[in-house]
């Protein structure tokens, strides 16, 4: 018979309650998610509505005294709500206030929208105003449509356009373009070869191109025949451009058999050619937009931080819809209680946030002040234990209210964990910032010789005269992040 037995385990375990999990949410979230969020929740809670907004009952209501609010999920009477979220300080005095009368015949307008608008205009939509951008696909195929191809020719090139990629090239080889079964008799190599050689014709100098070496040589060849060096050019990307990428113009003036002035004027024409050629279709994306937490203004002799308050959403409680619930008299109200205390769960957690925010914020500006005054070569070591330590906050707090939060400047838009850079010695026993380093680099290689362009190691000994001392693996690695090649390929010829 096998025997059982118990044991009993006592341990300590850390968990978030609903609101703090609400509110560890509503912190991460960058603005415009945020601004989504708490849309939402007003649509969905009938106890919530927009703090900007002022509605018709409310103007019925105008100069009544504020309800009371209702009562906890057990039935029993709430304190008195808070009536402001985030930008209201005193919402009895806004249901009170009595709002002008609206002329009907007036148009007026939000943003871009309009809000009223005259009767006798015609009907409009939203499309008006939306920015669409043609896409390479569309365009190619739009051109397409002008050639009289056979039925069979026009889905080769279809296949070869639909494969392009977003810098232009067409990457995949003849045989992964379409299934075998797509076509009968089955395609072979010269047909896709001629398929080619149309889209390449129809196309954007360059598009289609199956390499760089490819895609240098169709732009050269539309050309006017008449272009200084375009010859000397062709000749260089199609048997020697392993030279070019080097910057040998030596060795490229002894294998042509030309001279120096030559090979100058050439590699200069290259260079003003296009190696992504699929990037002009999608150089604007219209969705990306970015919001402001915070802005950063000179108030005496000190930057502040600001909130902005446009860009945050505004919610109140409905205290009509409060005072109806609080005299109902139905037996089972436990659903109506919870969305009411959902409610004053996220009126709290606006206000928390946007002051979570702001404290960090400031903190951050203080610390910076000379990155505003001086830019990126004064930004000063900081980690988010040094603010977390000054706000009295756990630093994944401040992780939190830093993550996908922006602040605008005088010197620009910025995250704010653009302001943590971890630390390097100096030589005088002082610290500066990384973002320091490379922005010295950047200046020292922006200052130099085109001719004689500075190798890693000279940058590292330039830095060490400045007191920075590291190594040239560390110059190597910052170059690298403000995109500038090796010296060899910043040389001019």
């Amino acid at each position: 018979m096998t025997q059982m037995s118990y044991e009993l385990l006592a341990k300590q375990q850390t968990s978030l309650t609903p609101r703090l999990q609400q509110s560890v949410k509503l912190l991460q979230m960058s603005t415009l998610d945020f601004t989504k969020e708490v849309a939402q929740a007003i649509a969905n809670n009938p106890f919530l509505e927009d703090g900007e907004d002022t509605s018709s009952e409310e103007h019925a209501h105008a100069g009544a005294p504020a309800p009371k609010d209702a009562g906890h999920a057990d039935g029993t009477d709430f304190d008195p709500p808070e009536q402001s979220a985030v930008g209201n300080a005193d919402a009895d005095r806004d249901t009170q206030a009595v709002e002008p009368a609206f002329d009907e015949n007036v148009s007026t307008y939000s943003g871009d929208y309009p809000v009223r608008r005259d009767p006798d205009l015609p009907d409009t939509d939203v499309g008006q105003w939306a920015q669409h951008q043609t896409s390479m696909q569309e365009s190619l195929l739009s051109d397409l449509c002008a050639y009289p191809l056979s039925e069979r020719d026009r889905y080769l090139a279809e296949y070869i356009i639909e494969a392009i990629d977003d810098d232009g090239y067409l990457r995949l080889p003849f045989s992964e373009l379409a299934p075998a079964s797509a076509f009968s008799p089955p395609v072979d190599e010269k047909e896709w070869e001629a398929a080619l050689r149309l889209v390449q014709q129809i196309a954007t100098p360059g598009l289609a191109a199956r390499n760089l070496q490819e895609c240098l040589c169709l732009q050269l060849q539309a050309l006017d025949e008449k272009t200084p060096g375009k010859l000397l050019a062709t000749r260089i990307v199609s048997e020697h451009i392993d030279k070019l990428g080097r910057c040998d113009y030596a060795g490229l003036a002894r294998a042509l058999e030309c001279s120096a002035e030559d090979i100058q004027q050439a590699t200069l024409l290259i260079r003003s050619l296009e190696p992504h050629p699929g990037r002009r279709y999608g150089a604007i994306d219209p969705s990306c937009y970015v919001v402001p937490d915070v802005i950063v203004r000179k108030v005496g002799k000190l930057w502040v931080a600001v909130g902005n308050e446009s860009a945050t959403p505004h919610a109140r409680l409905n205290t009509v819809y409060a005072k109806l619930f609080r005299e109902s008299r139905y037996e089972d109200r436990s659903l109506m209680a919870q969305a009411l205390q959902e409610a004053r769960w996220l009126l709290r957690s606006l206000e928390q946030r946007s002051s979570t925010i702001q404290r960090v914020a400031q903190a951050i500006v203080a610390r910076q002040q000379t990155f505003f005054d001086y830019g990126e070569i004064a930004l000063r070591p900081l980690m988010l234990s040094e603010i977390a330590e000054e706000l009295g906050m756990h630093e994944s707090t401040v992780s939190r209210a830093t993550s996908h939060k922006y602040l605008s400047s005088p010197r620009g838009l910025f995250e704010f964990k653009h302001f943590f850079s971890r630390e390097l010695a100096t030589s005088s026993g002082g610290t500066c910032s990384a973002v320091a380093v490379r922005a010295l680099i950047q200046e020292m290689i922006d200052e130099e010789n085109p001719k004689e362009p500075l190798s890693d190691v000279t940058l590292a000994r330039k830095l060490a005269r400045e007191g920075v001392v590291v190594a040239r693996r560390t110059v190597s690695k910052y170059r690298a992040q403000i995109k500038y090649p090796p010296a060899e390929l910043r040389r001019a010829p």
